[in-house]
C-alpha cells in the first residue's frame, strides 16, 4: 500500500463538503438536494465511479464549480468519493438534507478551510484514510475570543 497526500485545489474562502458514497445516481441526487436545500447556493458536484468505465461524473447549477470539482474528484480518484462546491451558502444550510440521501455513507468534511486528503492506494484501487481540515490549534479561547465568536454568528445571521 501507498500513501499520497492530495491538496483539495478551491478559493480560499469557498465552502466545501466531501464525503463517500455508493452508487452512480449520487450526482442527480446530490444535484436535487443542493437545488431543494438552498436554491440561492451556486453549486458543482463531482462524484468518483468505482466499477464499469470508472468515470468522474459531475452535475451542478455553475459549469465553472462543477468543472473545479470535476478536477479535484479526477485528482482523488478515490472509490465513491464525492465532492461539492458552493458559493453563496455554507454546508449548515445543506449538510443535513446531503446526509439523508440514501446512498451517501460518509461525509469527511464540511467546511472552507484548506484541506488535504490523505489517499491510500493498493493494487485494486484508492481510498480516502484521513482528511487534515484547517490547521493546527494554536491555543485555547479567552473570555475575548467567547465574545467575538459570538458577535460573528449574530453579524452572519446565525444567531439572535
Amino acid at each position: 500500500m501507498e500513501t499520497s497526500v492530495i491538496k483539495i485545489d478551491k478559493p480560499e474562502e469557498m465552502n466545501m463538503i466531501l464525503g463517500q458514497a455508493h452508487f452512480i445516481k449520487t450526482v442527480e441526487d446530490l444535484h436535487e438536494v443542493m437545488a431543494c436545500a438552498a436554491p440561492d447556493i451556486r453549486f458543482g458536484i463531482a462524484f468518483c465511479e468505482s466499477s464499469g468505465p470508472r468515470l468522474v461524473r459531475g452535475s451542478g447549477n455553475d459549469d465553472g464549480l462543477k468543472q473545479l470539482a470535476e478536477q479535484n474528484a479526477l485528482s482523488l480518484g478515490a472509490g465513491h468519493a464525492f465532492i461539492i462546491l458552493m458559493e453563496g451558502g455554507f454546508p449548515i444550510n445543506v449538510l443535513n438534507a446531503v446526509k439523508n440521501v440514501p446512498e451517501v455513507c460518509h461525509i469527511y468534511c464540511a467546511t472552507a478551510n484548506p484541506v488535504e486528503v490523505v489517499i491510500a492506494e493498493t493494487g485494486q484501487g484508492r481510498g480516502i484514510m484521513a482528511v487534515i481540515d484547517g490547521l493546527a490549534s494554536l491555543g485555547i479561547e479567552t473570555a475575548d475570543d467567547v465574545a467575538g465568536r459570538q458577535r460573528l454568528l449574530r453579524q452572519i445571521g446565525y444567531k439572535l
